[in-house]
């Protein structure tokens, strides 16, 4: 009873230990391979923009001697990154047009309305990335569609290296990144401005945009 086996063949006790081994060998290389695959997908996460830490901001010409500031203070976003090929990675991210903030009541009433962004019919701002470079330094470039006042228009934002993950005091994992572009206004249909007597215009045409984004990543 303790030996089954033993009324088999000597040949075929043989056979079957063999196969017994072989099978014992399969298996512990299939837990190596296993063992092996899960670093690898824990490189590759999901991350929310923290809107508490992070900022968007642009500025512009006024006058054509200085720069006005300003930011939109609502907005969120999601990076999915892999560690082991950046360029693999992807962003979306929305604003709340109606949320720009320059510190002047009056104007950000101006900017809200018709003549600028015109909330009231296009309440968000999108962006979509579609391509990630690598450019020397770590830096990235990335390509996306950004999406304004009802029109759509192809951007490229440069990226800095992202920060190393670190974990706050209430065990969220964090890290950060910082980017900036240029864009045209006009290329949006945003075209309101005012000449002066001297030449010149009141409002330049040029945006440029640098984003702060503090990113926590996602516990799904």
């Amino acid at each position: 009873m303790l030996y089954p086996f033993r009324i088999l063949s000597g040949k075929t006790e043989v056979s079957i230990i063999k196969t017994c081994r072989t099978m014992k060998r399969f298996v512990r290389i299939c837990a190596l391979g296993i063992a092996l695959m899960i670093p690898d997908f824990a490189l590759a996460s999901t991350w929310k923009i923290d809107q508490d830490h992070s900022s968007v901001g642009f500025s512009v010409k006024h006058l054509m001697v200085s720069n006005v500031r300003g930011s939109f203070t609502r907005f969120s976003g999601t990076v999915d990154l892999d560690d082991r090929d950046i360029t693999a990675a992807k962003v979306s991210a929305t604003i709340d047009a109606s949320s720009i903030n320059t510190n002047v009541q009056k104007r950000d009433d101006h900017l809200r309305g018709a003549d600028f962004f015109d909330v009231a019919k296009y309440s968000n701002i999108t962006f979509v990335s579609k391509k990630w470079s690598r450019i020397p330094d770590g830096k990235m470039k990335v390509t996306g569609n950004l999406a304004m006042h009802g029109i759509t228009k192809q951007v490229v934002l440069n990226v800095e290296p992202f920060s190393k993950e670190i974990r706050d005091a209430w065990g969220k994992t964090r890290r950060a990144t910082t980017a900036t572009a240029r864009i045209n206004r006009q290329d949006f249909g945003i075209t309101w401005n005012k000449a002066l007597d001297a030449g010149g215009l009141t409002i330049g045409d040029e945006v440029d945009i640098v984003l702060e984004m503090e990113l926590i990543k996602s516990d799904t």
